[in-house]
C-alpha cells in the first residue's frame, strides 16, 4: 500500500483510477443506450395504446430521461440535439454530455502521465489534456455532420431531377417524397424518410421541410423548399422549376469540386504545420520528460508554469484557422 502511494507511483495510480472511472461511465452509458426504444416506434406504440412503456422502464433509464428533458430545454442543449441530428448519432443530449466527461477524464489521465516530470508540469498537462479531450466528441460530431451535409448536397441535384420526373409521371408531391425516401442513396433517403414520417404523424409539409432545412443547412435545399412553398401557394409547373434548380445545383457542385482540388495543397499544409509541433512535443515528452519540463517553468510569474505552452498552443490554433479561412472560397 505504501508503495502504491509513493510519489513515484502516484501519477501511474491516478492514471489507472481515471481510466477505470472512464471505463465504468462508458459501460453505464452503453447499457442505458442499448436498452432505449427508437423515438418514432415508441411514440407510435404510445399512440396505439399497446404498452405502458413508462411503467416498464427501469429507474435508471427514467432518471436519465428526466435529466435529458431538462438539459434539452436549454439553448445549449437544443443546439447539441440539432447537431446530433445532423450527424445522425443515436445519442441523447445527456448521453453526449456524459461522453464529453469521459473524454475529459481520459485526457486528464494522459496529461498526468505525460507531465510526470514534476508537480507543476503534471497539473498543467492534466488540465490541458482534459480541456482538449473534452472537445474531441464535438470535433467528431462536427466532422461527421459536415460529411453528411456534403454528401447530401452532392446528391441533391440528382434527387431534384428524380422528383421532377416523378411529378411529370403523375405522382403527387408526398408520393414523390416517399419515392425519394425509398430509392435515393444515404443520407438523402434517411432525411426524406424522416420528412415522410413527420408528415404521417400530423405535421404539415411546410413544417417538415423546414425541419429538414434545420438538420441539413444548405443554400441549395433552401432554394428547393422556397420553390415548393411558392408553388403550393400560387401554383405553377413545379417539375419545370425543379429542372432549372437541379441544373443550377449540379453546376455549383461541379465548381465546388474544382475549388476543393485547387485548394487541397493549402489545407494539407495547414494540418501539417499544426500537427507537427504538437506531435513532436508529445513524442519528446514521452521519451525524455525531464527535457520538456523547463517549458512549464519559463514565463511570467506567478503563472509561469503555463505561460509558454498556452501561448504556443493559442498561436498554433490561430494560424490553423487563418490558413483554413484563406482556403475557404464561397461559391
Amino acid at each position: 500500500m505504501d508503495r502504491l502511494l509513493s510519489p513515484d507511483m502516484m501519477p501511474i495510480t491516478l492514471v489507472g483510477l481515471g481510466l477505470l472511472s472512464a471505463l465504468i461511465l462508458a459501460v453505464v452509458v452503453l447499457v442505458m443506450r442499448g436498452s432505449r426504444t427508437p423515438d418514432v416506434s415508441q411514440r407510435l406504440s404510445e399512440f396505439a395504446g399497446r404498452t405502458d412503456t413508462k411503467q416498464s422502464e427501469p429507474a435508471a433509464k427514467q432518471a436519465l430521461e428526466r435529466i435529458d428533458s431538462v438539459v434539452s430545454k436549454s439553448k445549449q442543449g437544443g443546439n447539441i440535439a440539432r447537431d446530433l441530428a445532423r450527424a445522425d448519432l443515436k445519442l441523447t443530449v445527456a448521453e453526449f454530455i456524459g461522453v464529453k466527461l469521459i473524454s475529459a477524464l481520459i485526457g486528464a489521465g494522459i496529461g498526468i502521465y505525460l507531465g510526470r516530470a514534476n508537480q507543476a508540469a503534471m497539473f498543467a498537462a492534466a488540465l490541458l489534456g482534459a480541456v482538449i479531450f473534452s472537445f474531441a466528441p464535438n470535433f467528431y460530431m462536427g466532422m461527421r455532420a459536415g460529411q453528411r451535409i456534403k454528401s447530401f448536397n452532392n446528391q441533391l441535384g440528382d434527387t431534384i431531377t428524380m422528383m421532377a420526373n416523378a411529378l411529370r409521371g403523375g405522382f403527387s408531391f408526398l408520393q414523390t417524397l416517399d419515392m425519394v425516401a425509398k430509392d435515393a442513396p444515404m443520407p438523402m433517403s434517411a432525411e426524406f424518410r424522416r420528412v415522410v414520417q413527420e408528415v404521417g404523424l400530423g405535421r404539415s409539409t411546410e413544417e417538415a421541410l423546414e425541419s429538414l432545412l434545420r438538420r441539413m443547412p444548405s443554400e441549395d435545399l433552401d432554394l428547393l423548399i422556397t420553390a415548393v412553398n411558392i408553388q403550393m401557394e400560387v401554383g405553377g409547373n413545379l417539375a419545370q422549376i425543379l429542372d432549372t434548380i437541379g441544373h443550377t445545383i449540379r453546376e455549383r457542385v461541379r465548381i465546388k469540386g474544382e475549388i476543393q482540388t485547387l485548394t487541397a495543397q493549402g489545407r494539407i499544409s495547414a494540418w501539417v504545420i499544426t500537427g507537427l509541433p504538437v506531435g513532436l512535443a508529445i513524442f519528446i515528452t514521452m521519451v525524455n520528460p525531464s527535457y520538456m519540463a523547463p517549458i512549464f517553468t519559463i514565463g511570467l510569474p506567478p503563472e509561469n508554469w503555463c505561460c509558454l505552452p498556452v501561448v504556443s498552443l493559442a498561436m498554433i490554433v490561430m494560424g490553423f484557422f487563418i490558413i483554413m479561412k484563406i482556403m475557404d472560397i464561397e461559391v
